[in-house]
């Protein structure tokens, strides 16, 4: 995927350039209502350009907890020029209800070409010529994906055990799955030679001819979950901690009395500590993690969600992307459950005053890895003469699941401790994992 982000890019280029002959000054303390915004610039081939702006805007209040905000609010509408887009909004808060840390998401995604790999890691065979427009082997671009809608409406509250640190988690989560093959006419559009998509079935429809995907779980669903836990946090900022630690233990089940196509129950273990080796400087982060379905069954288009205490992102999917593994094919690593960790040196390079707002520029290096510790059960039926069996090369190698990595580095601009411009460059170490990827957004990692 081809993405160009120019504002983002040029913007973080001319803050850079600025920073270098701004004279350092004292810390500015913020107050009231103040907000960062961004226009929303990519291209994709298939997709078209994006389009679109997103807005957050915090409020300090009289200043005295500065940088600690009293409400967080974020505003995100784009869109491809062929139909994928974004419509978020997100809200945060531990004033809104005295005593109760609160996050609220309401968003609709779509997708028109929603990667899919296979389940099981290594398991599923990548074939990279699959997809290249100048490789003998080429069937079509979009051979491993397919068309995704997904509506979600999330609250989540954190309230006081002992102390301010040690936290209970609650909250509930509606999610409405539309899913079918992609709209091949739709992305021929306008398109020319061999830049049409060819009549080609892909990986989704080819698992549902294999009975792999059921015919009552192919077209998406409903999943409403509910989730409780509990959290320990002594981070000292939460955008980007130079000390402390932030671990959570999380159930999260979708019971059929709540309208659940499939009940299931998982459970959620992430541990991440932050150390500082130079103070206000240069610091040193990890995050390890495992999910696994404890009873019931998951969804095939469940089993991509990573489940964590609180969103940062749009998306918390994975294993493979921006937000897990970066640098591996985004949703590579599929499983009924797994594990994944992350390293960070984070460098706080230059801080500086700017348009009476606090700016630092980061620099950061890392390495990724997981993998899948519970494999979905993948039973393959032949399904007549132009069927395929599961002992395939091309499509299965059974007990090829191993540890996938991938490491780089990446730059932040961030204004106010709070409102942070990311871009990272993964480059994964398998070819079965793709080679690389570019991320650009909002936050740190973790």
């Amino acid at each position: 995927m081809r993405r160009i982000y120019l504002l983002i890019v040029c913007f973080s280029l001319s803050l850079m350039l600025f920073a270098q002959n701004e004279k350092k000054e004292e810390q500015l303390i913020k107050k009231n209502w103040n907000f960062g915004a961004l226009p929303t610039i990519t291209f994709d081939t298939d997709l078209g350009f994006q389009y679109g702006a997103l807005v957050n805007l915090y409020d300090y209040g009289d200043g005295t907890r500065y940088p600690k905000y009293n409400h967080s609010l974020y505003f995100e509408v784009s869109r491809f020029t062929k139909g994928s887009g974004i419509n978020r909004f997100y809200y945060d808060s531990d004033e809104l209800i005295k005593g109760l840390q609160t996050s609220f998401d309401l968003s609709y995604l779509s997708d028109q070409a929603y990667d899919f790999y296979g389940f099981n890691g290594y398991d599923a065979v990548y074939q990279p010529d699959w997809i290249d427009t100048e490789s003998g082997y080429y069937k079509t671009r979009m051979f491993y994906k397919y068309d995704r809608k997904l509506f979600r409406m999330k609250v989540d509250l954190q309230g006081k055990l002992v102390g301010d640190r040690f936290r209970w988690i609650s909250g509930f989560n509606l999610q409405n799955f539309k899913i079918g093959k992609i709209d091949r006419d739709k992305l021929n559009k306008g398109k020319k030679g061999k830049d049409i998509l060819p009549d080609v079935a892909g990986l989704y429809e080819r698992y549902q001819q294999w009975g792999v995907i059921s015919a009552e779980e192919a077209n998406g669903g409903f999943v409403p979950t509910v989730k409780a836990g509990a959290v320990y946090d002594s981070r000292d900022n939460r955008p980007n901690p130079m000390k402390g630690v932030w671990t959570e233990a999380v159930l999260e089940g979708a019971p059929q009395f709540l309208g659940a196509e499939s009940s299931f129950l998982k459970l959620s273990l992430i541990h991440r500590e932050y150390f500082t080796l130079v103070p206000k400087k240069l610091s040193f982060v990890y995050r390890l993690a495992y999910q696994t379905t404890l009873a019931g069954k998951t969804p095939f288009y469940y089993e991509s969600q990573v489940i964590t205490s609180v969103l940062t992102g749009a998306l918390s999917e994975g294993l493979g992307g921006a937000k897990t593994l970066r640098g591996v094919l985004r949703n590579r690593v599929v499983g009924d459950g797994f594990f994944y960790g992350n390293t960070e040196m984070r460098w706080k390079v230059t801080r500086f005053n700017w348009i009476n707002n606090n700016f630092y520029i980061g620099l950061n290096a890392f390495v990724d890895f997981g993998k899948v510790t519970k494999k979905i059960q993948t039973d393959f039926k032949y399904t007549g003469p132009t069927g395929f069996y599961s002992t395939d090369p091309n499509y299965n190698k059974p007990n090829g699941e191993k540890m996938h990595y991938s490491f780089g580095s990446g730059l932040r601009v961030v204004m106010n401790e709070n409102f942070v411009i990311s871009a990272d460059y993964g480059m994964a170490t398998n070819k079965q994992d793709g080679t690389s990827g570019m991320y650009i957004g909002l936050n740190y990692l973790f």
